[in-house]
């Protein structure tokens, strides 16, 4: 396949055009990263999205993997000395990896089966003989004594050995898989049955007797009876009208009237229970679970999203709480910045006494710090805790309310090195506390810290292609991460290096440099770093936010390529260069470049959607949460 026809091939794909592949291809191979391709570079690409641009990442990758293993394939066929004019359009013509194999099958290396030792056994002419269904041949045990030997010492041993020729070269008919196959997706079903007692099967007893067309079967359940099976609770099969399937390639096999019919019907049978029906199965089966766990990574990538992207309550000092009864609640305040003011365990599930000390002490700590919010974690004594809070707000007349957090993943950060890297002098259970505050006032911040895997919003996220999550979690991170940019003097490495063109190692000397030479001033002193050269600049310079700095359009999305026009056009309404600081006039001025065809620049010179929580919504005061909690008893 020609670079054109794989070009073409993805835009019929994919639904646009030829033009638009042709040059997000071409932005790729000059090493331009997808975020800087989808915000910079839409009017080469034709304003593809994230998305699409993506979807041609992978088809084209998909594409040259055809185009490579229909390669291997021809050349192998053709060292055996079988190419025809046939194969060859067959091959040009298939469109999955799946159709090549199917044509490649009769002519694969083979490890030593029956058929094989038949054929070393000289009865290959003696199957096609069968195969011929000549009307007038000889009768089968007359025609198999011309080959008995040492080797095959009776007619029957010889019929059953050109018989088994036979069955193998029928289960490598592609016509005959490719129906078939249309076949089973249709009609089969999947069916399981307990291995176990019931009261050792837990939640597999719901798939005791269960039996549904695999058509129908939601990703979840073909997961969760996958574990069954390999926690050998379940036995699982492949329901499916077998005589109908052999009755079908009978008649592809069998031709004409003839004394092989029933040794044919006989090699069909047999290929098909022993080599077809167990092939297609494995086949199915890695299909079901593949299509399952795309699902279930695509429902946690996107579920990840949202969690990302939850808007941060910036601005607040927050006291975070990490509950437990035995080893009491860890308590952690953190600043406007998230900076650690002040920590301390309490026991707020134990005797009157130690509540009522616990109560005071926080209370103090409360009003000392100025807190506004309390995250309390969703684990192990949460609803203990969040009653305890409540009773303690209302009691100490205290102006502040609280949120229940997810805590899910905090306590992998708080063991992690990054952890001991920002908080060395903290023990481990406080760390989970600062970063159960943190993940409110800064959800996207303190997220990238944590393995998406151990955030929890997936299901079945252990049972699944472990790479495969990991790429679509690591994508759905970058992608939000650009998509709303940082603060360059405040970020983290774990931040910093999921910025379109920068790697851990860049990221690292980013704060070293901020570390050594103080908050950067504007865009331009990032080529001072080590290791930062002008096409990584290119690539992260419009990701990164500057508040405060020297240049105001440092702090907006437009790229430093498009700073001229940008000032060009301030200045034709009248805007000067130390104006642009001013929001309202910023927004006056995207508002007149909207209105003037210049929609690229305009959404350069928006804020990100991801704003601040300014209110109190969504969190809990006392009144009502002692009414919920009432009705939830």
């Amino acid at each position: 396949m020609t670079e054109e026809t794989m070009i073409a091939e993805i835009a019929r794909t994919l639904g646009i055009r030829p033009a638009q592949v042709q040059s997000a291809l071409s932005l790729f191979a000059q090493g331009n990263t997808l975020p800087f391709i989808a915000r910079y570079r839409k009017e080469a690409t034709g304003s593809l999205d994230e998305v699409q641009l993506r979807c041609i990442q992978e088809q084209y990758e998909y594409e040259q993997a055809l185009a490579s293993r229909k390669e291997t394939v021809r050349q192998s066929i053709m060292d055996q000395g079988c190419w025809n004019d046939d194969l060859a359009r067959s091959l040009e013509a298939a469109r999955q990896l799946q159709d090549v194999e199917d044509l490649y099958l009769p002519y694969k290396p083979k490890k030593r089966t029956k058929a094989s030792m038949a054929r070393e056994a000289g009865l290959e002419p003696l199957a096609d003989l069968f195969l011929s269904q000549k009307a007038n041949g000889p009768a089968p045990e007359k025609a198999a004594q011309a080959y008995l030997t040492d080797e095959v010492p009776s007619v029957e041993d010889a019929i059953q050995g050109a018989a088994n020729i036979l069955a193998e070269r029928f289960s490598e008919r592609a016509d005959f898989r490719r129906i078939l196959r249309r076949e089973l997706w249709q009609q089969a079903r999947l069916t399981c049955s307990l291995q176990v007692e019931e009261d050792q099967a837990g939640p597999m007893l719901t798939y005791a007797d269960f039996s549904e067309r695999i058509a129908r079967i939601p990703s979840y359940r073909i997961l969760a009876i996958n574990r069954g099976e390999n926690e050998k609770k379940l036995k699982v099969t492949l329901k499916e009208p077998a005589d109908r399937h052999i009755a079908m390639l009978c008649q592809l096999v069998i031709t004409r009237p003839s004394p092989y019919d029933q040794i044919l019907r006989d090699a069909a049978a047999d290929s098909y229970k022993r080599l077809i029906s167990p092939q297609m199965e494995r086949e199915i089966r890695n299909e079901l679970t593949a299509q399952a766990e795309k699902q279930a990574i695509d429902v946690f990538a996107e579920n990840l999203r949202h969690v990302l992207l939850q808007p941060p309550f910036a601005g607040q000092i927050i006291l975070g709480l990490d509950p437990g009864f035995r080893t009491g609640c860890k308590a952690a305040v953190i600043s406007a910045t998230g900076q650690v003011l002040d920590y301390g365990t309490y026991y707020l599930t134990h005797s009157e006494q130690q509540k009522h000390q616990s109560a005071v002490s926080l209370a103090n700590m409360i009003r000392r710090h100025g807190v506004t919010l309390i995250s309390i974690g969703n684990g192990t004594a949460s609803y203990e805790t969040e009653q305890f809070v409540s009773h303690l707000i209302e009691a100490y007349h205290l102006k502040c309310r609280y949120v229940i957090a997810n805590e899910a993943g905090a306590s992998v950060y708080s063991a992690s090195d990054l952890a001991r890297e920002e908080l060395p002098d903290l023990d481990v259970t406080i760390r989970g506390a600062v970063s159960i505050a943190r993940r409110i006032q800064d959800p996207l911040a303190e997220s990238v810290k944590i393995d998406p895997r151990a955030i929890g919003v997936g299901q079945y996220q252990h049972d699944v292609n472990q790479k495969a999550l990991s790429a679509a979690l690591d994508q759905v991170v970058t992608s939000v991460v650009n998509y709303v940019g940082v603060d360059l003097n405040t970020a983290s490495p774990a931040l910093l290096q999921h910025i379109a063109g920068l790697t851990a190692a860049t990221a690292g000397n980013i704060v070293a440099y901020r570390n050594e030479n103080g908050p950067f001033q504007n865009r331009q002193d990032l080529l001072n770093v080590p290791r930062l050269g002008p096409a990584t600049f290119t690539q992260c310079a419009g990701f990164l936010r500057i508040k405060d700095g020297t240049e105001p359009l440092d702090n907006t999305s437009v790229h430093p390529e498009s700073y001229g026009l940008a000032e060009k056009i301030a200045g034709h309404y009248g805007l000067s260069h130390d104006e642009l600081k001013d929001p309202e006039k910023l927004a006056i001025l995207r508002d007149k470049i909207q209105m003037n065809a210049a929609p690229k620049l305009a959404a350069s010179l928006a804020p990100v959607s991801r704003r601040s929580k300014t209110s109190w919504k969504n969190c809990a005061s006392p009144a009502a949460t002692s009414a919920a909690t009432s009705r939830n008893r």
